[in-house]
C-alpha cells in the first residue's frame, strides 16, 4: 500500500506535466462544440508517449533528466493550441510531434554510437553547401524567400538542418584550434589541409558564406541567427578582440546594405519603429499581436474565448500572442520560464563537460534555440523589428520541430556523458 501511495506523490515533474496536460485537453474537450472525443485520444496518446520516453530516459540513465520533459511540455502546449486554432493542424502536429521522439532517440544513439565527429568538418562545409545549392535549385518562394524544397508533395526547409551542421562545423574548427597534435586523430585528407582549415580567416570565409548563402535566399530570420551564435562563440574562444570588432562592424555593414537593397528588410524596420502609421496595412500584423496580447490581460480570456484568428501567421509566427490572449501574461511568462530552464539546462551541460568538440556542440545547440526564442518573442511584443523565425517546440512546422528533436537528442547524448563523470567523480570520491 505504500509503494502505491509513493508512486502517486507529487514528487517528479512528469506528474505536474500530465496533469497541465490532462487540464487544457479537458478544457480543449469542452470547448469544441459538438465534443469531439478524438480530442482526448490525441490527449491520451501524447501524455502516453511523454510518459514512456521519460522512463526510458530515467531506467536507461540517458543523462539529464528535464531536457526531454521540458520540450516535450512546450510541443504540448503547442498542440493544444494549434488544435484550438485549427483542428487539422494540431493533428498533423501530434504526428511531427511523434516523429521528433522517435528521433529524439535515434540521433541520442547515433551520436554516441559515431565516434570522432570532430573529424568531419570537409562533410560539414561540404554538406551545407549542397543543401544551399539544392535550394536554390529546388527550391519555392514563399512570402519572398526562396527557403522551402518540395518533392513529391514532401516539403522541407534546408536552412533548420543546416542549423545542425553549422554548429557541428564551427565545433570542428575550434577542436582543431584548440587541442595540440596529439590529442587530435585526423583524417589523411584533413591533416593535408590541416594548418589552411586552422587559419582563422578561412574559417571565417567559410562562415561568412553561410551567412552569404542565407541572404540570397532572403533568409533574414536565420541568417542573424547564424550570425549571432557565430559571434558568441566567437568571443569565447577567439584571443584577438579585435577580429571581434571589425566582425561586430561588418554585421552593421551587412544590415546597413540589406536595409537598402532588401525591400521586405526596409518594410519591417519602418514597420517595427512606427505601425501604427499603416494600422490597416504594413503594420497589421503586429499591432494585431499587441492587441491580442493587451485583451488577454494577466490571466487570460481563456482557452477558446480570444479571437486570435485576427493575427495573420497565428499559427507560425504569432503563436505567442495567442497564448498570452487565452492564457494570459501569466501563460506567456510560464512559456518564458520554460525556455530560461531549458536553456540553464544547456549551459550546464556545456559547463560541465570537458572534451572541446562536445562543449561547443552543446553550447551552440542551446544557443540557437536560446536565441531563436528571444528573436521571435521580442517580435511579437515589438521589442525588435520581426524577422519570421518559428517559436522553437510551439509553432506550427514539421521541419522546424523535427530538427529541434534531433538537435536536443544529441544535448541529451552529450549529457549522458557529464552524468558519467559525475558518477565517476563519486567513486573517486
Amino acid at each position: 500500500m505504500m509503494n502505491i501511495y509513493n508512486l502517486f506523490k507529487i514528487r517528479r515533474p512528469i506528474y505536474i506535466l500530465i496533469i497541465v496536460n490532462l487540464l487544457f485537453f479537458g478544457l480543449l474537450y469542452l470547448y469544441v462544440q459538438p465534443l469531439d472525443y478524438s480530442i482526448l485520444a490525441a490527449g491520451g496518446g501524447v501524455i502516453g508517449l511523454m510518459l514512456v520516453s521519460y522512463v526510458v530516459i530515467v531506467k536507461r540513465q540517458m543523462g539529464d533528466q528535464y531536457i526531454f520533459l521540458i520540450i516535450s511540455m512546450l510541443t504540448s502546449l503547442g498542440i493544444i493550441m494549434l488544435y484550438r486554432l485549427n483542428p487539422s493542424y494540431g493533428l498533423k502536429q501530434i504526428k511531427i510531434y511523434g516523429l521528433g521522439v522517435i528521433l529524439y532517440f535515434l540521433s541520442y544513439i547515433f551520436f554516441r554510437l559515431i565516434k570522432n565527429w570532430d573529424r568531419y568538418i570537409f562533410f560539414y562545409i561540404g554538406f551545407n553547401i549542397l543543401l544551399f545549392l539544392a535550394t536554390f535549385a529546388l527550391g519555392t518562394n514563399i512570402k519572398g524567400a526562396t527557403n522551402w524544397i518540395n518533392i513529391g508533395g514532401f516539403s522541407f526547409q534546408p536552412a533548420e538542418i543546416i542549423k545542425i551542421s553549422f554548429v557541428f562545423f564551427i565545433a570542428s574548427y575550434y577542436k582543431l584550434r584548440l587541442s595540440s597534435d596529439e590529442e587530435v586523430v585526423l583524417s589523411k585528407q584533413l591533416y593535408k589541409y590541416k594548418e589552411k582549415i586552422k587559419n582563422v580567416y578561412v574559417f571565417l570565409g567559410l562562415v561568412y558564406m553561410h551567412i552569404f548563402f542565407l541572404l540570397l535566399q532572403r533568409e533574414l530570420g536565420i541568417s542573424m541567427l547564424f550570425y549571432i551564435v557565430f559571434l558568441s562563440i566567437f568571443y569565447i574562444y577567439e584571443e584577438d578582440q579585435k577580429l571581434l570588432l571589425y566582425n561586430l562592424g561588418l554585421a552593421v555593414v551587412i544590415g546597413i546594405l540589406s536595409y537598402f537593397t532588401m525591400s521586405h528588410v526596409e518594410v519591417r524596420l519602418t514597420t517595427w519603429i512606427n505601425p501604427w502609421k499603416d494600422i490597416s496595412g504594413r503594420g497589421y500584423q503586429i499591432t494585431q499581436s499587441l492587441f491580442a496580447i493587451a485583451a488577454g490581460g494577466f490571466f487570460g480570456t481563456g482557452l477558446g474565448l480570444g479571437n486570435p484568428q485576427y493575427i495573420p501567421e497565428v499559427h507560425t509566427d504569432f503563436i505567442f500572442s495567442a497564448i498570452c490572449e487565452e492564457m494570459g501574461v501569466f501563460g506567456g511568462m510560464a512559456v518564458v520560464l520554460l525556455y530560461f530552464i531549458l536553456t540553464y539546462r544547456g549551459f550546464k551541460i556545456a559547463l560541465t563537460i570537458k572534451e572541446p568538440f562536445k562543449k561547443i556542440v552543446a553550447l551552440g545547440i542551446t544557443l540557437i534555440y536560446g536565441y531563436q526564442t528571444f528573436i521571435i518573442v521580442g517580435g511579437v511584443i515589438k521589442l525588435i523589428p520581426l524577422t519570421g523565425v518559428t517559436l522553437p517546440f510551439i509553432s506550427y512546422g514539421g521541419t522546424s520541430l523535427i530538427s529541434a528533436f534531433i538537435a536536443f537528442g544529441i544535448l541529451q547524448a552529450i549529457s549522458k556523458k557529464t552524468l558519467e563523470g559525475e558518477e565517476v567523480a563519486l567513486v573517486g570520491e
